[in-house]
């Protein structure tokens, strides 16, 4: 195993906590309600149907004024997120790696100012040697092209990392990259079925990286590792 690829958003920062929240809100100011069964499925793809509006304009029966609600989502979003830290072990991952020589990449199917924005905010940018995101590639999550490229970039074929994300899409799309997967689901995404991952974890605090490679190098062969 030669690098770690982190999935962005409820991987190492809880945006879509963030996210589900703002839209959760402007659903309760119009007695309307935003369920977490319409919004799991989403979770992890820049989708271009995904459209809570249409959904809220649905409940209610009528249009509504699309700019202005489109901005009070944006600006409660935004304030949500400067209040966020790193998840908890993201940062140890980040030092263990960093001092044993793995190689590290962000894949993310958001935006590059959005990804490398909020990673700066937080101080993690100068970590990642490779950033990839939707404007990289043709297709997003589920597909693997996002890992695929971030895998080339860092000069290691798929099989030769381990990918950490949050999300089913994600996990979906690691395992069709080829990499072993580790499914560390947030308050959101532990609500879906993460079992196709190769290991899932409650929190990167559960299991420190220097234990976790050798897991991943055994089953990766297709072996069990030794019992100490």
């Amino acid at each position: 195993m030669q690098a770690l690829i982190f999935d962005f958003d409820g991987t190492i920062l809880d945006t879509e906590s963030s996210e589900f929240q703002s839209w959760q809100e402007v659903f309760q100011s119009y007695g309307a309600q935003l369920s977490l069964a319409y919004w799991l499925p989403f979770i992890g793809q820049n989708a271009p149907h995904f459209d809570p509006l249409s959904e809220l304009e649905r409940q209610l029966g009528q249009p509504l004024d699309r700019p202005r609600l489109l901005e009070q989502v944006e600006a409660r979003k935004e304030a949500l997120n400067q209040a966020l830290k790193p998840l908890p072990g993201v940062l140890d991952y980040l030092e263990a790696a960093q001092a044993m020589g793995l190689k590290l990449a962000v894949a993310s199917s958001s935006s590059r100012a959005w990804v490398e924005g909020h990673l700066a905010r937080v101080g993690l940018l100068e970590h990642f040697t490779v950033i990839c995101t939707k404007e990289d590639v043709p297709r997003t999550k589920p597909d693997p092209a996002l890992f695929l490229r971030a895998a080339e970039d860092l000069g290691v074929s798929p099989q030769q990392a381990i990918v950490l994300e949050d999300s089913l899409n994600g996990v979906r799309a690691a395992k069709a990259a080829g990499a072993f997967t580790v499914a560390v689901p947030n308050p959101l995404t532990r609500h879906l079925d993460l079992s196709q991952a190769d290991l899932v974890l409650t929190s990167l605090d559960d299991l420190p990286l220097w234990e976790l490679l050798p897991i991943a190098l055994w089953q990766s062969r297709g072996q069990r590792p030794p019992v100490a």
